[in-house]
């Protein structure tokens, strides 16, 4: 058993996410642009509060060293990464082979390869250290910024589902796409295919 460790890149420390840094949180899920694939505007207070209270305190997870990091340059918060449950539901199966990553970033700090180097930490730290078999990821098929770093850090693209929903958001009827990466993929490093994704 462990703990989720403090990971650092040549600009990013991802720290384990506590209840400390539920004010950062605010400022991240208060933005509709941010939310837009997610809800399609902002969270309130206290959707924010009873969203990530149980995250930050996810001790099933952390047992294996799984859960949720929030990112810094500096001291500059950047956004949040996840490698964890399914779903990011806080009842969902914890696995020891498998896991979906995730991450969301500050507006002010899109479009500077934040969330690919994040998720690249991760990957290492989820491959290398924890010894998972697969790691995977989803977003709506029209979120094209997620779309590009899924491909950036090697994932595949699966499929795509369409899915039914009460109150679907704009673009739900293009569906959601599935990525994936395996620990045979990622100890050959990138591909052809990949890089040429990436450009």
């Amino acid at each position: 058993m462990m703990s989720r460790p403090v990971l650092n890149s040549s600009r990013i420390e991802l720290r384990p996410m506590t209840l400390q840094h539920l004010p950062l949180l605010h400022g991240l899920d208060s933005d509709p642009l941010v939310m837009e694939f997610l809800l399609g505007r902002a969270r309130t207070s206290q959707e924010i509060d009873e969203f990530w209270a149980p995250r930050c305190a996810d001790r099933v997870a952390d047992q294996v060293g799984l859960g949720w990091w929030v990112g810094f340059e500096g001291g500059t918060f950047l956004g949040w990464w996840d490698l964890g449950r399914s779903g990011s539901a806080t009842d969902a199966p914890v696995s020891t082979d498998q896991a979906e990553i995730g991450w969301r970033v500050m507006r002010k700090h899109w479009r500077k390869g934040l969330a690919t180097e994040g998720a690249l930490l991760l990957l290492d730290y989820g491959f290398g250290t924890l010894g998972l078999q697969r790691i995977w990821a989803e977003t709506m098929a029209v979120n094209y910024a997620s779309r590009g770093v899924m491909s950036k850090i090697g994932m595949d693209y699966v499929r795509t589902q369409v899915r039914e929903w009460q109150d679907p958001l704009p673009g739900a009827d293009h569906g959601e796409v599935l990525y994936e990466i395996t620990a045979t993929q990622w100890e050959r490093g990138p591909t052809t295919e990949s890089l040429g994704e990436a450009n």
